[in-house]
């Protein structure tokens, strides 16, 4: 049965949060707020949080930035995932991946098809790895913020979590820049 494994330490993981939109400010920012709430209610660090419009050279400038970054583990993006001509964010995430995490997106159109029903379809909700950095991008709702880290991310980025997750893999993402 997958769950928490209470013998094993939890590792704070260090996550920067971007809001991708051309209209939210810091003061409205609902979506990225409830992933700040969440990430340190589960007794991770966010270690950086911007907005930026939905340009995708912007997006793929903070993504790289942040991979660059050491004090980065984790990067979780709000906002541009839908089927709109602003929406850009999985084309700039998936210019940058190594390696694509498909499971996720597919994983969360699941998971969010039981609330939403087939409105999830709109979500182009994506995750990959590049520098050893953990990208993931969520549509830009509160709700789907929640339901991406409630029903997703909490689990994975514990290393707590049994049978697997994301974090013990976290020292052999880089693996192949060392052969």
């Amino acid at each position: 049965m997958p769950g928490i494994d209470e013998t094993r330490p939890f590792i704070p993981v260090h996550i920067a949060v971007l809001t991708v939109s051309d209209t939210r400010t810091e003061a409205d920012d609902r979506s990225g707020q409830t992933l700040v709430e969440r990430i340190t209610g589960a007794g991770h660090r966010v270690v950086a949080k911007t907005i930026v419009k939905d340009d995708r050279a912007a997006i793929v400038a903070q993504l790289r930035a942040w991979i660059a970054d050491p004090a980065v583990d984790v990067v979780i993006s709000t906002g541009g995932t839908g089927v709109t001509g602003r929406d850009v964010t999985p084309e700039a995430f998936q210019s940058i991946y190594e390696k694509e995490i498909a499971g996720f997106g597919e994983l969360f159109r699941m998971l969010s098809y039981q609330k939403i029903g087939a409105s999830t379809i709109q979500s182009r909700a994506t995750a990959g790895v590049a520098g050893g950095t953990y990208l993931f991008a969520l549509p830009g709702s509160p709700g789907a913020c929640r339901d991406g880290w409630d029903d997703i991310l909490r689990h994975q980025l514990d290393a707590r979590f049994r049978p697997c997750n994301f974090v013990e893999l976290m020292p052999r993402l880089n693996e192949h820049r060392k052969a």
